[in-house]
């Protein structure tokens, strides 16, 4: 419980004060109640400028949050500095990179996250995409399972992903899901042109509306009797088999295997 205190602010001009510091915040949860003041109002319309999540949530939630005097107010503080992707991928064609983005759709645990932001990191993926809501926070906890990689890799925010796998793709990325129910392997699917690799919530997949916005559908083999893998080891089957494919196309022909 207390490194979930550690990383939270409370109080209207506490929160505003993070804010002008430049602090970057997860989410805000405000008070739901009638006749709430102007410094409400103030501060609700700066989190809608400045793109920030927050919720109108109960007094007895934020109570268990914290006892102190919170006035109807509390901010997660984030561990990290967001990106954004409309500046990042230009950048990376510039660079003459071959873009590989990592799209998350509702992947809610930070353990999941960590370890998903690890491999992601490790294969040298450009970016890691996720929504604004529904997502898992970036806490001490999932930076210490990332192993320091949260630090490393840019993590963007958007507000719609449909509008977002739209850029991508008018940007000159195939996207490619992850799902169960696709007819199509990742070993069948071509990787190693700009990509970007869509992984859904733990219990639920890709959501459906998602997945009318993709290029392809891919799975992943299974032989088991048990329906699923966990997300993080999904997550990393299909970016290390993009990492293989754009290996053996970067040697060149008639070179020994």
């Amino acid at each position: 419980m207390k490194k979930e205190k550690d990383q939270i602010v409370y109080g209207i001009h506490a929160v505003t004060e993070a804010l002008d510091a430049g602090r970057e915040l997860e989410k805000v949860l405000i008070k739901s109640a009638r006749g709430t003041s102007d410094a409400f109002g103030e501060l609700r319309n700066r989190l809608i400028a400045e793109k920030i999540p927050f919720q109108h949530v109960p007094q007895e939630k934020l109570n268990t949050i914290t006892r102190k005097n919170h006035q109807g107010v509390i901010a997660y503080v984030s561990e990290i500095q967001y990106s954004e992707i409309e500046f990042i991928l230009p950048e990376i064609f510039q660079k003459g990179k071959n873009p590989l983005i990592l799209v998350l759709d509702q992947v809610s645990d930070v353990r999941n996250f960590g370890a998903i932001a690890r491999t992601a990191e490790c294969a040298a993926v450009d970016a890691i995409v996720v929504p604004y809501k529904g997502s898992a926070r970036i806490t001490a906890e999932a930076v210490k399972t990332s192993a320091g990689a949260l630090h490393s890799i840019p993590v963007c925010r958007h507000p719609d992903l449909r509008l977002l796998l739209d850029y991508l793709k008018s940007s000159g990325l195939q996207v490619f899901a992850a799902s169960e129910k696709a007819e199509g392997t990742i070993y069948q699917a071509d990787l190693t042109g700009p990509a970007a690799i869509l992984m859904g919530a733990e219990d639920q997949g890709v959501s459906a509306a998602l997945l009318e916005f993709v290029d392809h559908s891919v799975s992943i083999p299974q032989y088991g009797t048990i329906g699923s893998l966990n997300v993080s080891v999904a997550a990393g089957v299909v970016i290390y088999e993009a990492v293989r494919q754009r290996m053996q196309a970067a040697i060149p022909a008639g070179s020994a295997g």
